[in-house]
């Protein structure tokens, strides 16, 4: 495929078309990315019948080179760091640690905001769909599926538009399968291959994990 996603919502509906086999499953979780993976998430979760949460990450950009990632932080303490990014440009330790703890501020602030006083959802055994809009480096899906993996989920699928080739191979040795839609080689950056990628707000977040709550309520689900 060379065409762009129209956008997120639309990817979302393209992807779930690809996880039919995951419908209806009554140890299914849909967990999105905050914030652009949570409309890509949004839409898999309602195609699929399942329970819609967040799974909160935090890339950690260079300093003045926010877009490049030399890691991510997660709940929990997860720390993932892209050492060939920190090696080639010489970060060091300090500057990493002071980047992480303002995003750890962010990511907890994220979790206020999106959860309130909502527990989060129990992944242990449990088949779990990581969703994102994209993945560059990697980093920060990663930081996701280690704070996923701690808690032992039975099944892991990994679910993204769009991604370079060699981070999707790198991918399948970290989870049970991988769905990717898009892999271009240029790959570049992901909001190239979207048509509309404004960014998703707070609000936007909210309000898609709210009525995927009052659907799954009206079916009978819980969290």
């Amino acid at each position: 495929m060379t065409n762009k996603f129209r956008d997120r919502q639309a990817a979302g509906k393209m992807l779930a078309k690809r996880l039919t086999a995951y419908a209806n499953r009554q140890d299914l979780l849909v967990l999105g990315l905050p914030r652009g993976g949570v409309p890509v998430a949004f839409e898999i979760a309602k195609s699929l019948n399942a329970p819609l949460d967040i799974c909160l990450v935090r890339k950690l950009g260079v300093p003045d080179h926010e877009e490049l990632a030399m890691g991510a932080i997660a709940s929990g303490g997860v720390r993932v760091l892209n050492y060939d990014v920190v090696n080639s440009l010489g970060i060091d330790r300090q500057t990493i640690d002071e980047v992480a703890a303002k995003e750890l501020q962010e990511l907890q602030r994220r979790d206020r905001a999106y959860r309130g006083d909502k527990l989060p959802p129990k992944i242990k055994n449990r088949t779990v769909i990581l969703v994102d809009d994209g993945i560059a480096t990697g980093s920060t899906i990663s930081a996701a599926i280690a704070i996923v993996q701690q808690q032992q989920p039975q099944y892991l699928i990994v679910a993204v538009p769009v991604a370079p080739p060699i981070t999707c191979e790198q991918l399948q040795a970290e989870v049970d399968e991988v769905v990717c839609l898009v892999t271009p080689e240029p790959f570049y950056a992901i909001g190239l291959w979207y048509e509309d990628f404004s960014q998703t707000t707070d609000t936007e977040v909210r309000n898609l994990l709210a009525r995927q709550s009052v659907m799954n309520t009206n079916a009978g689900m819980g969290v």
